[in-house]
């Protein structure tokens, strides 16, 4: 299990955004599915992205705040 701790630079939102993109492709997610994701995570603030983040890949990736 890959584990992101939110505190340090693993937690900057660029790289939650290319962490769900290689996840996504790693999953075999259509590029219409990957998409929906990354806009979503970026729809709204920090917290959002995060969330975002966690409900689609919370079963892979374990989140330290």
């Amino acid at each position: 299990m890959l584990t992101i701790n939110l505190n340090g630079p693993e937690g900057n939102a660029y790289v939650l955004l290319g962490k769900a993109q290689n996840l996504s492709k790693q999953l075999g997610y259509s590029k219409e599915k990957t998409e929906d994701i990354l806009d979503r995570m970026k729809a709204s603030d920090y917290y959002n992205l995060v969330n975002v983040f966690e409900e689609e890949f919370g079963h892979l990736v374990e989140i330290i705040r």
